[in-house]
C-alpha cells in the first residue's frame, strides 16, 4: 500500500506539492446509487415531483458540486476542470428490499498535474443529495449505496479500474 502524502514530517496535515508533476490528460469515473420507493421513481419518471425535473437539476448540482470540490474536501487542489459529464441510469425493477434505483455516473477529465478522482466522486454525491432533497417530501427513506470510483488513467500512477 502507498504511503500517506498528505502529512509532514511532524504529522501535521499539508497539501502536497505537486509542482513538480508534468501536465497529462487525467480521467476518473465515478458512480453510486439512490435507493427509492418505487412510487417515487415513477413520480420521477412523470414529472410529478413539485420542485422540478430532478435529473436536470441533479446534473446541474453535479456539474457545480465537480467545480467546488476544493470547497468541499480540504486538501484537493484546485483543477482546471476540461469537462465533466453525468448520466443517470433508471433501475425501475425492485430489489429485494422492494427498493427501486437511480445510479450516478460522474466523468470528470482535465490535463494537469494532479487527478480528477475527488471531482467525479464529488459530482456523483452532490448529484445524489440533489435528488434525495428534491424527492425528500415524497420519500424521506431513500438512502446512497456503492459510491465508488470505477476507474482513472493519467499520472504517475498510471491505470486504475475497479
Amino acid at each position: 500500500m502507498a504511503e500517506f502524502t498528505h502529512f509532514n514530517e511532524s504529522g501535521r496535515a499539508r497539501m502536497v506539492d505537486v509542482s513538480a508533476k508534468g501536465s497529462t490528460e487525467r480521467v476518473a469515473t465515478a458512480e453510486g446509487r439512490v435507493l427509492m420507493a418505487p412510487e417515487t421513481l415513477e413520480k420521477i419518471q412523470r414529472g410529478k415531483i413539485a420542485k422540478g425535473d430532478v435529473l436536470a437539476v441533479a446534473q446541474v448540482a453535479g456539474i457545480m458540486g465537480a467545480k467546488r470540490t476544493p470547497d468541499l474536501i480540504p486538501m484537493c487542489h484546485p483543477v482546471l476542470l476540461t469537462s465533466i459529464d453525468l448520466a443517470f441510469k433508471e433501475e425501475p425493477q425492485p430489489d429485494r428490499d422492494g427498493r427501486c434505483s437511480i445510479t450516478v455516473t460522474a466523468t470528470a477529465k482535465t490535463t494537469g498535474q494532479t487527478g480528477v478522482e475527488m471531482e467525479a466522486m464529488t459530482a456523483v454525491s452532490v448529484a445524489a443529495l440533489t435528488i434525495y432533497d428534491m424527492c425528500k417530501a415524497v420519500d424521506k427513506g431513500m438512502s446512497f449505496s456503492d459510491i465508488a470510483l470505477l476507474s482513472k488513467s493519467g499520472g504517475k500512477s498510471g491505470t486504475y479500474t475497479r
